[in-house]
């Protein structure tokens, strides 16, 4: 590959940034060429093997040896990756290789590299009018701003005020909890109490019932069985003393003598 002197002119003029200096003697060093070189028409250069491009060629000429840094400041300069289409379809590389091309990174015109710019947001190109704001628009921003930091510091407050009071809260809610469960406590021996009363009440009824009862039973089966009938017998008395001997009794009736 011809090669062309001429990073000299490139650096001695101011106008063009240190990083498309360092890339055009990079890409003019024939040393490199197995790793990066000209195109055949010389209007693209080629990156070969990025692994070893990165190791062994960065370190020198750049402070890292990022492959994905390198791409994305030549991204910033407006270079792009060129990919080859053929009908209709795109071309795998049977290499690890890739092109990169820019309109004014060419071999042989050096002097086309400070027409090269960073892609950067330039403000000399604002117009001063956009730029310009009035008194009062100034005093009303102002204002907003105040007026938003003294929202914010009243929240702010409100927000303090109301953690106090949830904590608060909560240590009122425990205190509660607390309470709560020793009442439960005292009802729960309460009711123990008052079951245990009514069953030894019950039992107490049930042991004053018995001997009566067993009297009444008693009473029952010691009256023999003829008593009643004895008594129910004996009410003729009459009859039964009459027939007794000197147990004098009404006075017959004698027939009239004629």
């Amino acid at each position: 590959m011809e090669h062309h002197s001429g990073g000299s002119g490139a650096a001695a003029n101011s106008n063009v940034p240190a990083f498309l200096t360092k890339l055009w003697t990079l890409v003019e060093d024939p040393e490199t060429d197995p790793l990066i070189c000209w195109s055949p028409n010389g209007n693209s250069f080629y990156v070969f093997d990025q692994g070893r491009f990165s190791k062994e060629v960065l370190p020198k000429y750049f402070k890292h040896n990022n492959m994905a840094s390198f791409v994305r400041q030549l991204n910033m300069y407006g270079f792009r990756k060129v990919v080859h289409i053929e009908q209709g379809g795109l071309v795998k590389p049977e290499k690890d290789e890739t092109e990169f091309q820019h309109p004014y990174f060419v071999r042989g015109q050096e002097q086309l590299l400070e027409n090269i710019k960073r892609k950067v947001t330039n403000v000399s190109n604002i117009k001063l009018d956009d730029m310009k704001l009035s008194t009062d628009e100034i005093s009303k921003v102002l204002n907003d701003v105040q007026h938003m930091k003294g929202r914010q510091e009243s929240m702010d407050s409100k927000i303090t005020a109301m953690k106090h009071e949830n904590e608060a809260l909560w240590r009122e809610v425990a205190s509660l909890r607390q309470k709560h469960s020793q009442q439960q406590k005292v009802v729960n021996k309460l009711i123990q109490f008052l079951v245990t009363l009514v069953q030894s009440n019950r039992v107490m009824g049930m042991k004053r019932k018995m001997p009566l009862m067993l009297n009444d039973s008693s009473a029952a089966h010691s009256m023999p069985k003829y008593s009643r009938q004895f008594s129910l017998e004996s009410s003729p008395a009459i009859s039964v003393r009459a027939a007794r001997p000197g147990v004098a009794g009404p006075n017959p009736k004698k027939p009239r003598s004629h």
